[in-house]
C-alpha cells in the first residue's frame, strides 16, 4: 500500500509540475479572444489579413491552399489571386517566400512556422500577443512585447494599430520598471474597436489552421446529437410496446 501511495503521489506531483510549466509557457494576463469558428466571414477576413501581414515571413506548412479554399468557402481563383503570394500551386502547402537564411539576416533568427501556434499557446495568447507590441529602442528591431519579452520580430500590424509607447510603473524588486499600459503616439488606420476585430480574425484563422477538422467535427456533432435523440425516441416507443404486453 505504501508503494502504491508513493507512486500515486509522484504522479500527482508530476501532473502539478507539468501544469505549472504549461501555464508559464502560455503566460498570464491574457485577453479573451472571442474567436468563433462558426463565423466563416471572420475566417475569410483572417486568412486575407494573415497572408498580407504575416505570410511573408511565417509559413503554415501543415495546410494546403486547396484545403483553405474548401473549408472557408472560397473559389480556387479567389485563393490564388488574394491569398497566394509565394507563387505556389493550389495543391501546395502554405510556405513563406522567406527562407530561413533570409530570416536570420533580417531578424537574427528564422521566423517560426505558425501552423500550430494557436493549439500550443491558445487563441487568447495569440490575440493578446498581437496587441502587446510597443516601441523599444533597446531592441535590435526597435520593438518589444509585454507578453513575449524580447521578441525578435517587429509589430507586423503597426500601420493598422498605430505606434504604441509603453507606460512604465514603479521599479520592482529587481530594479526594473514593468510596463503597465500603452499610449498611442501615432494613430493607425483603424480605431481600437476595428483593430480588435482585425486581431480576432487573424486569431480565428490561426485556430482553424491548427485544427481544420474542427469545422467539420462541429457539423458531425450536430448530426450525432440528432441521431441520438431519434434513437432515444425509438427506444422509448419500443419500451412502451414491450410494457403494454407485460401489463
Amino acid at each position: 500500500m505504501t508503494k502504491n501511495f508513493l507512486t500515486r503521489a509522484a504522479v500527482f506531483a508530476a501532473g502539478l509540475l507539468l501544469s505549472s510549466v504549461a501555464l508559464a509557457n502560455v503566460g498570464g494576463n491574457l485577453q479573451q479572444s472571442g474567436v468563433d469558428l462558426n463565423d466563416k466571414a471572420s475566417l475569410q477576413r483572417g486568412a486575407a489579413l494573415y497572408m498580407n501581414y504575416c505570410g511573408g515571413c511565417h509559413s503554415l506548412k501543415y495546410i494546403r491552399y486547396a484545403r483553405i479554399a474548401e473549408d472557408l468557402g472560397l473559389s480556387e481563383e479567389d485563393v490564388m489571386a488574394n491569398l497566394n503570394f509565394s507563387g505556389g500551386k493550389i495543391g501546395d502547402h502554405v510556405i513563406s517566400a522567406m527562407t530561413p537564411e533570409m530570416g536570420v539576416a533580417a531578424f537574427g533568427k528564422a521566423p517560426p512556422d505558425l501552423s500550430l501556434v494557436a493549439r500550443v499557446r491558445t487563441s487568447d495568447w495569440v490575440y493578446t500577443y498581437l496587441k502587446s507590441f510597443y516601441l523599444d529602442e533597446t531592441r535590435p528591431v526597435g520593438w518589444n512585447n509585454t507578453l513575449f519579452a524580447n521578441a525578435s520580430m517587429p509589430n507586423p500590424l503597426w500601420e493598422l494599430q498605430g505606434v504604441q509607447q509603453p507606460v512604465y510603473g514603479k521599479k520592482d524588486a529587481s530594479g526594473e520598471m514593468p510596463v503597465e499600459g500603452f499610449t498611442i503616439s501615432q494613430p493607425g488606420s483603424e480605431n481600437a474597436q476595428q483593430f480588435d476585430r482585425t486581431v480576432r480574425d487573424i486569431t480565428a484563422f490561426l485556430e482553424y489552421v491548427g485544427e481544420p477538422v474542427a469545422l467539420k467535427r462541429q457539423n458531425v456533432g450536430v448530426w450525432a446529437i440528432l441521431f441520438l435523440v431519434f434513437f432515444a425516441f425509438i427506444a422509448w416507443l419500443l419500451k412502451q410496446e414491450y410494457w403494454r404486453d407485460v401489463h
